[in-house]
């Protein structure tokens, strides 16, 4: 793989991370009687393959629960 290719992934997941982060610790705070959050993180591929293509879309899902 490319380090263009690897850059590109590390700047998307470092920009989810931090804004998820700022709206989870938002949403505790204006949410206060919440005791933990079950949250589900879905990664969806969005690309439009061309229908020649047997391409799967890749796609990815983690829950986790997080106490307060």
């Amino acid at each position: 793989m490319e380090e263009n290719s690897r850059k590109d992934i590390r700047r998307l997941l470092k920009t989810f991370g931090i804004q998820a982060d700022e709206a989870i610790v938002e949403h505790l705070a204006k949410n206060s009687q919440v005791n933990s959050l079950h949250l589900r993180i879905t990664l969806e591929d969005l690309t439009q393959y061309n229908q020649d293509d047997p391409v799967i879309p890749l796609r990815l899902q983690v829950e986790d629960t997080i106490q307060r």
